[in-house]
């Protein structure tokens, strides 16, 4: 099969693979139909390929038709049309109980510290979603990811009933975080430095940097006892941050990881993406 291999930084490819093939009994083989890059995908593109080895597989929120289910795997059966979660977790640990699916200590790849990087997706009971037939694929695959990921970034917030909350970074996750925040009735202010991201907000909220600048812009922002909500993948163990002020605020500070193009264009589609390039929001990518 076909698939997006990272071959070092700013280096992705599209090369054949070999197919997949059930190795345990919780798993499910997949025919992908369509799947996106994420925000996340690019810090493997360029800053966290210390974490990577050439050839390894690419890509999350994907979405797909099930050809193959393990002995265990009841859930699903061939033929369901599924969307794949990007938090791989067992459904069944003490984790997954408390809600913390993102913690699954099943799942938990020790040996690299955390996370689940070199580690098949297993768990096909648990983690594949059935969703109707019929709608296009964009209609379900965002939902697997980043409206999960927007709606906890909200309710982290604690915006108070009536109250305001500023969204620093306007890309699909603070997109849809600022809708949902309306939607819920609170005031929304928008932060960004992109333009097509800004005339994108205008029509939904008020908009007026990214990374850690967002971070100290956000503590300098939040009023006095107020809460951070920080929804991304921040990986520097040595970022520095202003703990006097956040100690002096009494800051609550909250943390959470939730353009159709063919695959083949997936190299272009990774470089536009971390450049913000082409007006695009998001790509969706098809086989």
């Amino acid at each position: 099969m076909k698939a997006v291999t990272w071959q070092g930084k700013r280096d992705v490819r599209v090369e054949d693979v070999p197919d997949p093939k059930i190795e345990d009994a919780g798993d499910a083989v997949i025919e992908v139909t369509s799947t996106n890059i994420c925000g996340s995908d690019l810090h493997l593109y360029e800053v966290l390929g210390a974490f990577m080895e050439p050839g390894d597989i690419l890509g999350h929120e994907a979405m797909g038709i099930v050809q193959e289910v393990g002995d265990e795997v009841t859930a699903i059966k061939p033929g369901d049309r599924v969307v794949i979660p990007f938090q791989v977790s067992c459904g069944h640990c003490f984790m997954c109980g408390e809600g913390l699916y993102s913690q699954c200590e099943t799942t938990q790849v020790t040996e690299y510290g955390s996370g689940a990087t070199h580690l098949r997706v297993p768990h096909a009971q648990f983690t594949h979603i059935k969703v109707p037939d019929g709608p296009p694929d964009e209609r379900f695959v965002y939902l697997s990811d980043v409206l999960p990921t927007a709606w906890q970034a909200v309710q982290y917030a604690a915006v108070p009933d009536g109250g305001t909350v500023a969204i620093l970074g306007l890309g699909p996750i603070g997109d849809m975080a600022g809708r949902i925040a309306a939607h819920l009735g609170a005031r929304v202010i928008g932060v960004d430095l992109v333009p097509e991201r800004l005339d994108r907000a205008r029509a939904l909220q008020n908009v007026g940097v990214d990374r850690l600048s967002a971070v100290y812009a956000a503590i300098d922002a939040v009023r006095r006892g107020g809460t951070i909500s920080l929804s991304g993948v921040y990986g520097g163990a040595a970022d520095p941050l202003p703990m006097l002020t956040m100690f002096d605020k009494q800051i609550q500070l909250r943390m959470g990881q939730a353009h159709r193009i063919p695959l083949a264009e997936a190299p272009h589609a990774y470089e536009s993406f971390q450049k913000k390039a082409d007006g695009a929001v998001k790509y969706v990518m098809t086989p």
